[in-house]
């Protein structure tokens, strides 16, 4: 069975706190010694995810 995709739009602040959130949980782990593969991959997806535009 597949999973079905989901997508999360977000306006150019409310990026800059997913990135500032998922930065701090990664100086976190890397504090309590653990990996951060999965935080690595969720701050490349944020940075490359392509900016649709809104005309409201």
């Amino acid at each position: 069975m597949r999973r079905k995709k989901k997508r999360l739009y977000l306006d150019s602040g409310e990026r800059m706190i997913l990135l500032h959130s998922l930065l701090a949980m990664k100086n976190r782990l890397i504090e309590e010694g653990r990996y951060t593969d999965c935080v690595d991959e969720m701050i490349v997806k944020v940075i490359n995810a392509p900016v649709k535009k809104y005309v409201g």
